[in-house]
């Protein structure tokens, strides 16, 4: 880690140029003959995501890592959502990098273990933590060579894999991720009580079942709506159950819980449009629990490919919109009128109804084109 960062003038420098434009900057010589403009340029694109993704990296003495580590690390939103779920006496993380997740996930924890085979990405760490008057034993070396050599167990063990390969392709299946899930697994059940694992939104969930048999939980986390991970528990004591719950931070919408497999056991009720009208969280959609939802909040369906519901009465903690709309005629809608509007199992997208109809789009009123089971239809927010 190159101290000549936190050079007083240095840090003035990165400061005082914030909310500059980054290619001009790059263009401009430094006027540090020890610093180049490309790492100034490092730590002001740090302290950029940093206010975005992790606000508790913004103090003095913080260094910050090349913009891919930055991307990649979690949010802190979700990792302090994470936090709370696991605690013990001993936590590692065989894939620590940037140590976002870690630093959050092994605060109920005595003895820390962070594993990273960047040895300039795990110095930066190792300084920020003590910056943070954070202690772990930190170790330099391949997540491979670690499970080789230790003799050691462990309360949790976390991973974030990689999800690119060699040509900086995002993947996301097992087999593909470093390291390989697939092949690790049965080691990190022999050495851990819990094996967590970070996975992409785009993962499917019984594929995830049928190449991971220990599986004993699987969260489904979104932040305002927008799917962030799929987070998997293994355990060598599981029951065979696997509870799955998802949640939507930074909303005020219910966590919902349900059983692996339920959703093969559970049936839709249809109906026409009632008085409201519901549209799952993007957790829920993920989880494709679509007759669950029906069956639990006593919901009708609009059409089995509409993932839309309804009902005369309205129903509390639904996980996600609730809204009181009404059926209208496609003549009813006026040019240049303000709406959001929703498409869901509609041949036009939201940019060609605007268009088709003359439409402004935002304001607070609703206009949603979808189809029942009896054809295209139109709901305008009541």
């Amino acid at each position: 880690m190159e101290e000549k960062l936190l050079n007083k003038e240095v840090q003035n420098y990165i400061n005082a140029n914030l909310h500059s434009d980054l290619h001009g900057l790059l263009l401009k010589k430094s006027p540090f003959p020890d610093v180049s403009m490309q790492e100034i340029v490092q730590q002001i694109k740090g302290k950029q995501t940093a206010q975005k993704k992790f606000s508790f990296l913004l103090k003095e003495g913080i260094v910050f890592p090349p913009q891919l580590n930055l991307e990649q690390a979690s949010s802190e939103k979700t990792a302090l959502y994470k936090s709370n779920i696991l605690k013990g006496k001993t936590f590692i993380d065989l894939t620590s990098g940037f140590g976002i997740d870690a630093y959050y996930l092994s605060q109920k924890f005595e003895k820390i273990t962070l594993v990273e085979q960047n040895s300039e990405l795990l110095e930066i760490v190792s300084h920020n933590w003590g910056i943070l008057e954070k202690k772990a034993r930190f170790l330099n070396q391949k997540l491979e060579d670690f499970l080789a050599e230790n003799r050691n167990t462990f309360d949790v063990i976390y991973l974030d894999p990689a999800r690119r390969d060699q040509n900086k392709n995002k993947v996301f299946l097992l087999e593909d991720l470093s390291p390989n899930i697939i092949e690790i697994q049965d080691k990190l059940i022999s050495i851990s009580n819990e094996v967590v694992i970070k996975l992409s939104p785009l993962i499917d969930l019984k594929y995830l079942v049928s190449v991971l048999p220990n599986i004993f939980r699987i969260e489904i986390i979104a932040v305002k709506n927008d799917v962030k991970e799929v987070v998997v528990f293994l355990s060598g004591e599981n029951s065979g159950q696997i509870i799955c719950k998802c949640v939507n931070l930074e909303s005020e919408e219910s966590e919902l819980e349900y059983q692996f497999g339920d959703e093969e056991n559970a049936q839709s009720e249809y109906s026409d449009p009632e008085k409201f009208i519901y549209i799952p969280n993007n957790s829920i959609l993920k989880a494709g629990i679509f007759n669950v939802i029906s069956e639990k909040f006593g919901l009708k369906k609009l059409h089995p490919n509409t993932h839309i519901y309804t009902s005369n009465d309205k129903v509390k903690n639904f996980p996600g919109r609730a809204m009181e709309m009404e059926v209208v005629d496609g003549k009813q809608i006026k040019k240049k009128e303000q709406f959001n509007i929703i498409s869901k199992n509609y041949p036009l997208k939201p940019e060609e109804i605007k268009k088709k109809y003359g439409l402004k789009d935002g304001g607070e009123s609703y206009l949603i084109f979808t189809q029942s089971k009896k054809g295209k239809i139109i709901l305008k927010s009541v």
